[in-house]
């Protein structure tokens, strides 16, 4: 079934100018017919379910992270981040700045 703009517009949401803009990007499946763009229903929805297969939520599925193994990655960042290099003093202590400032 060929669907025009107003119809692909309609069923998705989106502005006729995109579908436009991407039908001549050839970043949508179409096709011109006597000069005229249409969109074949089966083609579009095999083109929005390869979104589907690649969208962050799908890659985050399948990446996932225990939180025993984010515990430890935290953990090292805070001593990397706190832990001063080999040699040099510790100057973490706010009490030092306070007394630099004249509090007491």
């Amino acid at each position: 079934m060929l669907l025009t703009i107003k119809d692909l517009s309609r069923w998705l949401n989106i502005k006729p100018s995109t579908l436009y803009l991407w039908a001549a990007q050839g970043r949508i499946p179409s096709q011109k017919i006597n000069g005229l763009v249409r969109f074949e229903h089966v083609k579009v929805t095999e083109w929005m379910e390869s979104f589907e297969r690649h969208s962050p939520q799908s890659m985050l599925r399948e990446s996932r992270v225990s939180h025993r193994d984010l515990d430890r990655i935290i953990e090292a960042a805070k001593r990397d981040a706190y832990t001063p290099p080999p040699g040099k003093p510790s100057t973490a202590s706010p009490k030092g700045r306070e007394v630099d400032r004249g509090a007491r």
